[in-house]
């Protein structure tokens, strides 16, 4: 399937081409058919081969997921905390809920940007922080600084890469897994440390 949307994207003309890119990455938060990594490093690519510069795809890219999150964020708030739990498969009490109430309410926007660079994490975040009825503006911020940094990282990547797809395709999955093994080593870091803090609270209550 990845490869028939890449050859059907590979066939269309420049301004086609970044329309349909913005509305990858604005589905890729509801229903993924392709990761907006993928779709970014493609449209810098063509864009290398073909002597046009990469901001276009960069920006119908970036500016499409960002609010193709957001959208689901409004989901999320829409819809109250109970249907969104039972459309993502959680328990009211289920552990990653409670943490990420926990990392927001102690970290605020920083759990929302360390968010966007684990896969599947990210797009399951929005909806659910619009459930818990947070402040849009914070996670707008956060959001649409993390993505561009990311897309914008991936795009010259893509842009430096030369000839070879596969070569770039191999990059991007070593880059992507570093990224979000970081990122979930912070985010782990962060839980650690509210824990410790939390159990020291009440040792001097006792």
């Amino acid at each position: 399937m990845l490869t028939s949307i890449l050859d059907w994207l590979g066939g269309l003309s420049p301004g086609v081409l970044n329309a349909a890119l913005g509305v990858l990455a604005f589905i890729e938060n509801v229903f993924p058919p392709i990761p907006a990594d993928v779709i970014t490093a493609f449209g810098s690519f063509v864009a290398a081969r073909e002597g046009r510069s990469p901001i276009p795809p960069f920006l119908a890219i970036w500016l499409s997921n960002v609010a193709g999150a957001l959208f689901m964020f409004a989901m999320g708030r829409r819809l109250g905390e109970r249907r969104v739990e039972k459309w993502l498969r959680l328990s009211p009490n289920d552990p990653a809920e409670k943490r990420f109430e926990a990392l927001y309410g102690r970290f605020g926007t920083a759990a929302f940007f360390l968010s966007r660079f684990i896969p599947g994490v990210r797009a399951i975040v929005p909806p659910f922080a619009g459930a818990l009825r947070i402040k849009p503006v914070g996670p707008a911020i956060a959001i649409a600084l993390a993505s561009g940094l990311w897309y914008g990282f991936i795009t010259f990547l893509a842009f430096r890469a030369g000839e070879s797809w596969e070569t770039l395709v191999g990059l991007l999955e070593r880059v992507g897994w570093g990224a979000a093994i970081g990122a979930t080593v912070l985010l782990g870091g962060m839980l650690a440390w509210l824990y410790v803090r939390r159990k020291r609270r009440r040792a001097k209550k006792a």
